[in-house]
């Protein structure tokens, strides 16, 4: 007499659904749960999430073996095709995408709350809706929420088909019906997929759902906003998957207190990178900024130390900042070193070539380095002019206000050239400036009408101009 499996009558166990172990915090796989994850030393970051089940290889055969029907192509026989590209109805934001937005392309907007993600793609949708269809996928208000910025906004409304949900299933089922040209998701951390148990907001969640919009928007050609939530470090949440996913990252930049914000692109497949939008917040919503070098400089009415005007650089477009220091005795053992806008191991670093090749030491006084406006420099052609104004605040002897200095510092105290220096004069030439101190291989042939340009080579030769 035979015994029946435990199973049933066909002599397998129960089947249970594959799972993989992957942690919330940097999207590693694991073969198991463990409490911390091996990759990135976080704790409690791993959850339990059902695995897809892939479909077996070929045995006894290879690769060579498929049957292809893609057809491998020259690069140079391919044809490019010109893309009419969709204005936002905001300037300065068309501006920041490179020309617009191209049909069929996903961008994320990230930015710390309450800075005005969601009214700056309000506007835009009201702009928008007046002549394409724009639908508005809110996921963390109601349409009565929504309604009521638009009313406060000024914003009519008419032209803007809104929806209230968080699954993305019946997200796409709703589109699909609609078939708008453009759609804005808000927020892409509150969508879930009934694929998986895992709570939104989880990297599986935020993975596979935007995912799932961006296949959409491929297939479609639909213009896709994805609104995304920041960590207290400043950086996107969820995985860094996200970032590689869609076509163009936008950051919203500034304090949330502040009049100012500024939306620079991090990643764009359309157009220039660092490219820098300029918007003040008013009780009208966000008003675009047409000349920002006039908001940035503070036009003192008479000189004062520690302050220089700088010409940087953001995407295509020139700006005149102002960079401020201040230079005072510190009564710590380990002086401070204060940057906000800029690197603040660059300006100890900047501090270390000033005393080795310059002969001036900082190494008893507390250093605060302020850029105006709220922006973040990166590039090194700060570094002459943050050494320009440490040297005013240190002699406490003010720099003429038409005065604007770049370049970058070597480590050697030579004064190195920047990408777009004529363009960089030019500007400053623009708003009113009549002296510059600069790398000599940044000064045009031709000179600039209205500047006098003073070339340097070395520290030495920067300290003697100033």
């Amino acid at each position: 007499m035979s015994t029946a499996p435990a199973g049933g009558g066909t002599g397998k166990g129960p089947t249970r659904a594959k799972v993989a172990y992957v942690c919330n915090a940097c999207a590693a796989r694991l073969p198991k749960w463990a409490g911390q994850c091996p990759d990135c030393g976080a704790w409690n970051t791993v959850s339990e999430v059902p695995e897809r089940l892939q479909a077996e290889p070929r045995r006894g055969g290879y690769a060579g073996a498929v049957q292809m029907d893609t057809q491998i192509q020259t690069l140079s026989t391919v044809a490019p095709e010109a893309v009419a590209r969709i204005g936002t109805g905001v300037a300065e934001l068309d501006r920041v995408l490179g020309g617009g937005l191209v049909p069929g392309s996903v961008v994320l907007l990230g930015g710390d709350p309450g800075i005005g993600k969601s009214t700056l793609l309000l506007q835009s949708c009201a702009a928008l809706g007046a002549e394409d269809p724009v639908l508005y996928v809110s996921g963390e208000e109601s349409p009565q929420q929504v309604s009521l910025r638009a009313r406060r906004l000024g914003l009519g409304g008419e032209g803007i088909r809104l929806l209230a949900e968080t699954c993305v299933e019946r997200v796409l089922a709703a589109v699909e019906l609609e078939s708008p040209r453009v759609m804005v998701v808000d927020s892409i951390q509150t969508l879930f997929t009934e694929l998986l148990p895992s709570a939104p907001g989880s990297v599986s969640q935020v993975r596979e759902t935007a995912a799932q919009l961006v296949r959409y928007a491929k297939q479609t050609n639909t213009a896709v906003f994805l609104v995304g939530h920041v960590t207290k470090e400043g950086a996107l949440a969820g995985p860094r998957v996200l970032e590689h996913m869609v076509d163009t990252v936008l950051y919203f930049e500034g304090e949330a207190g502040g009049p100012f914000r500024l939306v620079r692109a991090i990643k764009n497949r359309f157009g220039a990178v660092n490219e820098l939008g300029v918007f003040a917040m008013t009780d009208k919503g966000l008003r675009e900024v047409k000349n920002p070098s006039a908001i940035f400089l503070s036009r003192h009415e008479a000189p004062v130390p520690g302050s220089v005007v700088m010409v940087t650089r953001e995407g295509t477009r020139p700006l005149l900042v102002e960079v401020q220091a201040l230079v005072d005795e510190s009564p710590l053992a380990n002086p401070r070193r204060v940057t906000l806008g800029l690197d603040a191991n660059r300006l100890s670093m900047l501090l270390a070539v000033l005393h080795r090749h310059g002969g001036i030491a900082m190494f008893d006084r507390d250093v605060f380095v302020n850029v105006v406006g709220g922006v973040r420099i990166s590039e090194t052609a700060a570094d002459l002019a943050v050494l320009s104004a440490v040297l005013s605040s240190f002699r406490d002897r003010p720099l003429p206000v038409d005065l604007a200095v770049f370049g970058e510092v070597g480590l050697s105290g030579e004064i190195r050239p920047v990408p777009n220096g004529p363009d960089r004069l030019r500007e400053a030439a623009k708003h009113g400036l009549r002296r510059a101190i600069v790398p000599a291989a940044n000064v045009p042939k031709g000179g600039v009408e209205g500047l006098d340009i003073h070339p340097v080579r070395g520290l030495r030769e920067a300290l003697d101009a100033l």
